[in-house]
Parts: C-alpha cells; sequence; structure tokens
C-alpha cells in the first residue's frame, strides 16, 4: 500500500510531520481533505478548497 504524500492545501510544500499542522474536510463541502502546514497556519495564509472554492481562513 502507498500512502498519499501530503501537502499543504494554501503553499504546495510537502508536510513532513505533523506537529503544528493540520488536516480537515472542508468545512463548507466536506469533501476535501485540506491540510494546513504550521508555517501557513501561524501566517494566517488563505486555502481554497478545490471542489466548492470555498476560501478559508475568514
Amino acid at each position: 500500500m502507498v500512502k498519499k504524500e501530503s501537502i499543504c492545501t494554501s503553499c504546495k510544500r510537502k508536510v513532513m510531520n505533523f506537529n503544528g499542522s493540520v488536516k480537515f474536510n472542508c468545512p463548507n463541502c466536506g469533501k476535501e481533505e485540506i491540510i494546513r502546514c504550521k508555517d501557513c497556519r501561524a501566517n494566517v495564509i488563505k486555502y481554497i478548497c478545490p471542489s466548492c472554492k470555498f476560501e478559508g481562513p475568514n
């Protein structure tokens, strides 16, 4: 079984460990998994859901 690489939804960098990072389903549609690295979270960098185009954080 091959694991899917974790890529930050905002900056598109590989997330090597999840210390300070998060994974959650889109708060609008719930269809897509959003991954946020600690840097994008700390700097409040926007993400866009690929399915419904929801933009966060608000």
